[in-house]
């Protein structure tokens, strides 16, 4: 304890972090004491102050959510994606930074042409649709998703990052019924095969239906890849979401359809994304993408 009754910051800080669960139980119990303090991260480190015990009390019982594994996210609403801050609900899954991937890749691959109109399949949160309008301020886009709930935390994403004048969101099955040409369609669809054991954290949490596809997790994609050739321009790319065990099967799928699949990698080194283009871009006559 501190002087004036109060609780040393640290000292929570210590005795927390000892008992989260989870890969980053100090951070989490940061992110969680800011949380209840109602600060920034880093500024509540550097702050001394010691907690009453009013917000000792509150951060106790947020801490009581993460002991159950309920995700940090979750706990305090927000999730950070390409810099951007996010509003995150249980009708939406967690943004992860794996995802990321597919704006970095895209960027390289559209330099020297920037995307007009980009179109995400299943935006859930908007992350990827709202970074990709961060990335290009000219470009407008559109959000499909099939829960109500999740477009509802897509729209408030756009208008609290005054984006909403670039961004619609629509309930929708995948492509089915979409018309009109994009110069990129962005997609991080279920993957996971049925019957996968989950962290507690993601089985207990995050809604399946932004999780499972099908016993090889591939259903949604096998519906993506069909509607790809009249969704893109003649010069637009796809990116694609996958678990990397899934990489060759898809190759596979998305030569079938004439689709010519590039993969590119997370920061960690997995194969992460594949980049999708019709087969006749790699004779020249498209654009995007360049030399490979």
């Amino acid at each position: 304890m501190s002087e004036g009754g109060g609780a040393d910051r640290r000292a929570l800080l210590r005795a927390a972090a000892a008992t989260l669960p989870g890969d980053t139980p100090r951070l989490d119990a940061e992110i969680l004491l800011a949380h209840a303090l109602g600060e920034e991260r880093l500024a509540m480190l550097m702050d001394r102050r010691p907690v009453p015990a009013p917000l000792r009390a509150r951060f106790e019982a947020l801490l009581s959510r993460r002991w159950a594994h309920e995700p940090v996210a979750y706990i305090t609403g927000e999730r950070e994606f390409w810099s951007l801050p996010l509003r995150v609900t249980p009708a939406t899954l967690i943004p992860r930074p794996d995802s990321e991937t597919l704006i970095e890749a895209a960027r390289a691959a559209l330099a020297d042409a920037p995307p007009a109109r980009i179109l995400d399949l299943g935006t859930g949160s908007g992350a990827l649709l709202l970074a990709a309008l961060s990335v290009w301020p000219e470009a407008s886009g559109l959000g499909i998703d099939c829960s109500a709930d999740a477009l509802a935390v897509a729209r408030a994403n756009a208008e609290r990052l005054g984006l909403a004048a670039r961004a619609a969101f629509r309930t929708g099955d995948w492509a089915e019924g979409l018309e009109g040409q994009f110069d990129l369609v962005l997609a991080n669809p279920p993957y996971v095969a049925e019957g996968t054991v989950l962290p507690p954290d993601v089985a207990r949490f995050e809604p399946a239906s932004a999780l499972f596809a099908g016993a090889d997790g591939l259903d949604c994609i096998r519906r993506i890849l069909p509607a790809l050739a009249r969704l893109l321009a003649p010069d637009g790319l796809a990116m694609l979401e996958l678990d990397p065990a899934q990489v060759a099967p898809v190759m596979v799928l998305a030569a079938r359809e004439g689709l010519e699949a590039v993969v590119h990698h997370d920061l960690a080194g997995r194969a992460r994304a594949l980049r999708l283009q019709p087969e006749r871009t790699r004779f020249g006559l498209g654009k995007p993408g360049g030399t490979r």
